[in-house]
């Protein structure tokens, strides 16, 4: 058995379930005290317990799991930069989710994945990831369980669209079979981290089946850049109700937050997407 490492870290701004429950990734299942996380091919075990979230990992993926869950970044800097916009829903999405933290995650997967997501429901999104991973990724083993990786191009290269469409994925095997092809036969997505937040987009977009919508989840959730603000159904609804809003152009609406909040953007989405979904008071009426 591999030797393992256990990170503790203050969990004042960092809430294991709230990381990983607020829509920036799908591959985690709870696991006794807390949740298994899979990312790549990689697998960890994170939990809260009294003052500190509590990460443990295989000794080799130390580094890796410090950096995906960001544990470098002050998030106290953020909450406050929140606080201070005197905006009452976003004082009070960030006081309610003050321990979400944004991820870093593998690139491949994260654009896969939220190709996946797109006019799809969250518990669909992780069956169909989880159908993906066991036909093509590779078996591994952790804390005396097996999981499988998130597969690579080249696997996914090798099944034609009928295979993706037996997975339940639809109109959006296509995108998946292409882009697959595409990563195969050369297609770097790394090589845009070096791309203005604004050129990385227009070149997401330009890959077949990425809309704007996936193409600001995957800059903010993939390439980390804060300047990049998602609006979903949630977000919709917190832009109308909340900061009574007068676009309808969900692009727009984008637009106009990323404005507003610069660099901080995409850390006070995730507040306010937690919020609007997680506070019963805003549940649609029966």
């Amino acid at each position: 058995m591999a030797e393992l490492s256990i990170i503790k870290f203050n969990a004042e701004y960092f809430s294991v379930k709230d990381t990983l429950e607020c829509g920036q990734v799908f591959r985690f299942l709870p696991f006794k005290n807390g949740y298994k996380i899979f990312t790549a091919d990689k697998c960890a075990y994170a939990y809260n317990e009294g003052d500190f979230a509590v990460i443990e990992c295989e000794k080799c993926d130390e580094e890796y799991f410090k950096n995906y869950f960001d544990l470098s970044r002050d998030y106290e800097k953020i909450y406050c930069a929140a606080t201070k916009e005197k905006t009452e829903i976003l004082t009070l999405a960030a006081n309610a989710g003050k321990g979400i933290r944004l991820l870093n995650q593998n690139l491949e997967e994260t654009l896969f994945s939220f190709i996946v997501s797109q006019n799809n429901n969250i518990p669909r999104i992780k069956g169909i990831i989880e159908k993906l991973c066991t036909a093509l990724g590779e078996k591994r083993t952790f804390l005396g369980e097996e999981y499988f990786s998130f597969p690579t191009a080249k696997a996914m290269a090798e099944k034609d669209e009928a295979f993706y469409k037996s997975l339940g994925l639809g109109y959006r095997a296509e995108y998946i079979r292409r882009l697959a092809e595409n990563v195969k036969n050369g297609l770097d997505i790394n090589k845009f981290s070096n791309l203005s937040t604004k050129e990385l987009k227009s070149e997401l977009i330009k890959i077949h089946g990425v809309g704007r919508k996936v193409a600001d989840c995957v800059t903010l959730f993939g390439y980390r850049r804060g300047d990049s603000f998602p609006v979903d159904t949630w977000i919709y609804k917190v832009y109308k109700e909340d900061f009574n809003g007068k676009q309808e152009n969900r692009e727009k609406i984008a637009d106009e937050l990323t404005a507003r909040f610069k660099e901080n953007a995409g850390y006070f989405q995730q507040y306010l997407f937690h919020y609007k979904r997680t506070n019963k008071q805003n549940a649609p009426k029966c």
